[in-house]
Protein backbone atom coordinates (compact mmCIF):
# COMPACT_ATOMS: atom_id res chain seq x y z
CA UNK A 1 0.00 0.00 0.00
CA UNK A 2 1.46 3.00 -0.81
CA UNK A 3 0.95 6.33 1.20
CA UNK A 4 -1.52 7.79 1.97
CA UNK A 5 -1.14 11.58 1.97
CA UNK A 6 1.45 13.30 0.44
CA UNK A 7 3.71 14.97 1.82
CA UNK A 8 2.66 18.59 2.12
CA UNK A 9 3.06 22.08 3.73
CA UNK A 10 1.75 20.28 7.54
CA UNK A 11 4.23 17.82 7.41
CA UNK A 12 7.78 18.58 9.74
CA UNK A 13 10.56 18.18 6.71
CA UNK A 14 14.26 18.08 6.74
CA UNK A 15 16.14 18.68 3.33
CA UNK A 16 15.20 20.05 0.46
CA UNK A 17 11.39 19.65 -1.25
CA UNK A 18 13.25 18.57 -4.73
CA UNK A 19 15.49 16.40 -3.64
CA UNK A 20 15.45 13.06 -5.61
CA UNK A 21 14.49 11.29 -2.69
CA UNK A 22 11.84 11.52 -0.01
CA UNK A 23 11.63 9.22 3.35
CA UNK A 24 8.59 9.16 5.50
CA UNK A 25 9.04 7.76 9.24
CA UNK A 26 5.99 7.00 11.27
CA UNK A 27 7.22 7.14 14.30
CA UNK A 28 6.36 7.19 18.21
CA UNK A 29 8.38 8.84 20.41
CA UNK A 30 8.22 6.01 22.91
CA UNK A 31 9.04 3.12 21.06
CA UNK A 32 12.54 1.75 21.62
CA UNK A 33 13.11 0.71 18.07
CA UNK A 34 12.21 3.93 16.67
CA UNK A 35 14.76 5.47 18.89
CA UNK A 36 17.66 3.35 17.30
CA UNK A 37 16.35 4.13 14.21
CA UNK A 38 16.50 8.12 15.39
CA UNK A 39 20.53 7.55 15.30
CA UNK A 40 20.74 5.73 12.44
CA UNK A 41 18.49 8.50 10.82
CA UNK A 42 21.26 10.95 12.14
CA UNK A 43 23.95 9.10 9.75
CA UNK A 44 21.35 8.39 6.78
CA UNK A 45 21.23 12.28 6.64
CA UNK A 46 24.75 13.35 7.04
CA UNK A 47 25.22 10.33 4.17
CA UNK A 48 22.69 11.43 1.93
CA UNK A 49 22.59 15.42 2.11
CA UNK A 50 21.33 17.45 -0.76
CA UNK A 51 19.75 13.98 -1.94
CA UNK A 52 17.04 13.24 0.54
CA UNK A 53 13.91 14.75 2.07
CA UNK A 54 13.14 13.02 5.41
CA UNK A 55 9.59 13.78 6.87
CA UNK A 56 8.24 13.07 10.60
CA UNK A 57 4.87 11.85 11.10
CA UNK A 58 3.23 11.08 14.48
CA UNK A 59 2.01 7.12 15.27
CA UNK A 60 1.80 7.06 18.55
CA UNK A 61 1.00 3.79 19.82
CA UNK A 62 -0.80 4.40 22.86
CA UNK A 63 -2.03 1.06 24.44
CA UNK A 64 1.37 -0.15 25.28
CA UNK A 65 3.34 3.27 24.75
CA UNK A 66 1.47 5.95 27.33
CA UNK A 67 3.68 8.76 26.78
CA UNK A 68 4.23 8.48 23.31
CA UNK A 69 0.90 10.98 22.58
CA UNK A 70 1.89 13.67 25.47
CA UNK A 71 5.55 13.70 23.69
CA UNK A 72 3.64 13.88 20.04
CA UNK A 73 1.39 16.68 21.44
CA UNK A 74 4.71 18.24 23.06
CA UNK A 75 7.06 18.17 20.25
CA UNK A 76 3.89 19.71 18.11
CA UNK A 77 3.80 22.19 21.09
CA UNK A 78 7.73 23.13 20.34
CA UNK A 79 7.34 23.21 16.54
CA UNK A 80 4.33 25.77 17.29
CA UNK A 81 7.15 27.97 18.13
CA UNK A 82 9.57 26.85 15.55
CA UNK A 83 11.59 24.20 17.75
CA UNK A 84 9.82 20.90 16.25
CA UNK A 85 13.27 19.18 15.25
CA UNK A 86 15.22 19.87 18.48
CA UNK A 87 12.25 18.68 20.48
CA UNK A 88 12.25 15.37 18.46
CA UNK A 89 16.02 15.14 18.90
CA UNK A 90 15.84 15.52 22.74
CA UNK A 91 12.53 13.30 23.49
CA UNK A 92 14.39 9.90 21.60
CA UNK A 93 17.96 11.11 23.49
CA UNK A 94 16.08 11.04 26.69
CA UNK A 95 13.61 8.33 25.75
CA UNK A 96 14.11 6.51 28.94
CA UNK A 97 12.66 9.22 31.31
CA UNK A 98 10.16 10.25 29.55
CA UNK A 99 7.42 11.45 31.28
CA UNK A 100 5.62 14.74 31.67
CA UNK A 101 7.89 16.38 33.90
CA UNK A 102 10.55 15.42 31.02
CA UNK A 103 8.80 17.15 28.20
CA UNK A 104 8.47 20.09 30.56
CA UNK A 105 12.42 20.65 31.37
CA UNK A 106 12.78 19.91 27.99
CA UNK A 107 10.73 22.54 26.88
CA UNK A 108 12.80 25.03 29.14
CA UNK A 109 15.94 24.04 28.07
CA UNK A 110 14.55 24.62 24.42
CA UNK A 111 14.00 28.35 25.79
CA UNK A 112 10.38 28.27 24.72
CA UNK A 113 7.44 30.55 25.82
CA UNK A 114 6.87 28.52 28.83
CA UNK A 115 3.44 29.43 29.56
CA UNK A 116 2.25 28.76 25.74
CA UNK A 117 3.80 25.55 25.81
CA UNK A 118 2.03 24.33 28.75
CA UNK A 119 -0.96 25.61 27.50
CA UNK A 120 -0.83 23.88 24.39
CA UNK A 121 0.13 21.03 25.81
CA UNK A 122 -2.39 20.64 28.66
CA UNK A 123 -5.44 22.17 26.17
CA UNK A 124 -4.52 19.40 23.69
CA UNK A 125 -4.17 22.29 20.93
CA UNK A 126 -2.36 19.44 18.22
CA UNK A 127 -3.90 16.27 19.01
CA UNK A 128 -5.77 16.85 16.21
CA UNK A 129 -3.02 17.21 13.68
CA UNK A 130 -1.32 13.44 15.81
CA UNK A 131 -4.10 12.18 15.11
CA UNK A 132 -4.29 12.96 11.23
CA UNK A 133 -0.38 11.87 11.17
CA UNK A 134 -1.82 8.72 12.81
CA UNK A 135 -4.50 8.11 10.30
CA UNK A 136 -2.66 8.49 7.57
CA UNK A 137 -0.41 5.75 8.97
CA UNK A 138 -3.39 3.28 9.32
CA UNK A 139 -4.93 4.43 5.78
CA UNK A 140 -0.83 3.77 4.41
CA UNK A 141 -0.57 0.68 5.59
CA UNK A 142 1.74 0.95 8.43
CA UNK A 143 1.15 -1.83 10.68
CA UNK A 144 3.87 -0.59 13.33
CA UNK A 145 6.45 1.46 14.35
CA UNK A 146 8.97 2.91 13.17
CA UNK A 147 7.09 2.98 9.42
CA UNK A 148 8.94 3.74 6.70
CA UNK A 149 8.11 5.16 2.87
CA UNK A 150 10.63 5.97 0.46
CA UNK A 151 8.80 8.12 -2.76
CA UNK A 152 5.63 7.20 -1.17
CA UNK A 153 6.57 3.29 -1.38
CA UNK A 154 6.61 1.29 1.67
CA UNK A 155 10.32 0.25 2.73
CA UNK A 156 10.24 -3.10 4.38
CA UNK A 157 14.28 -3.53 5.10
CA UNK A 158 15.75 -3.13 8.10
CA UNK A 159 16.46 0.39 9.70
CA UNK A 160 19.96 0.34 10.05
CA UNK A 161 21.37 3.06 8.31
CA UNK A 162 23.49 0.84 5.55
CA UNK A 163 20.49 -0.35 4.47
CA UNK A 164 18.46 2.78 4.04
CA UNK A 165 21.35 4.28 2.51
CA UNK A 166 21.60 1.47 0.29
CA UNK A 167 17.60 1.82 -0.59
CA UNK A 168 17.67 5.40 -0.56
CA UNK A 169 20.33 5.72 -3.32
CA UNK A 170 18.47 3.05 -5.51
CA UNK A 171 15.67 4.73 -5.58
CA UNK A 172 17.21 8.18 -6.07
CA UNK A 173 18.78 6.27 -9.23
CA UNK A 174 15.55 5.30 -10.41
CA UNK A 175 14.57 8.62 -10.76
CA UNK A 176 17.31 9.60 -12.54
CA UNK A 177 16.77 10.35 -16.14
CA UNK A 178 16.98 7.28 -18.50
CA UNK A 179 19.26 7.33 -20.79
CA UNK A 180 18.63 4.81 -23.72
CA UNK A 181 20.69 1.66 -23.99
CA UNK A 182 23.46 2.43 -26.35
CA UNK A 183 23.27 6.21 -26.25
CA UNK A 184 25.56 7.96 -24.38
CA UNK A 185 24.64 11.02 -22.07
CA UNK A 186 26.53 13.63 -23.78
CA UNK A 187 29.54 15.07 -21.94
CA UNK A 188 30.67 18.82 -20.65
CA UNK A 189 32.51 20.36 -23.21
CA UNK A 190 35.86 21.51 -22.91
CA UNK A 191 37.08 25.23 -23.83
Amino acid sequence: MSLAKPVDETDHVLGLADAPVTLVEYGDFQCPHCRAAHFYLKNVLATMGDDMRFVFRHMPLTQVHPMAQPAAEAAEAAGAQGRFWPMHDLIYENQDLLSPALLTRLGQRLGLDMQRFTDDVASHRFLPEVKEDFMSAVRSGAAGTPSFFINGEPYEGSFDDEALIDALRFAAQARAPHVPKGRHAPRPRAH
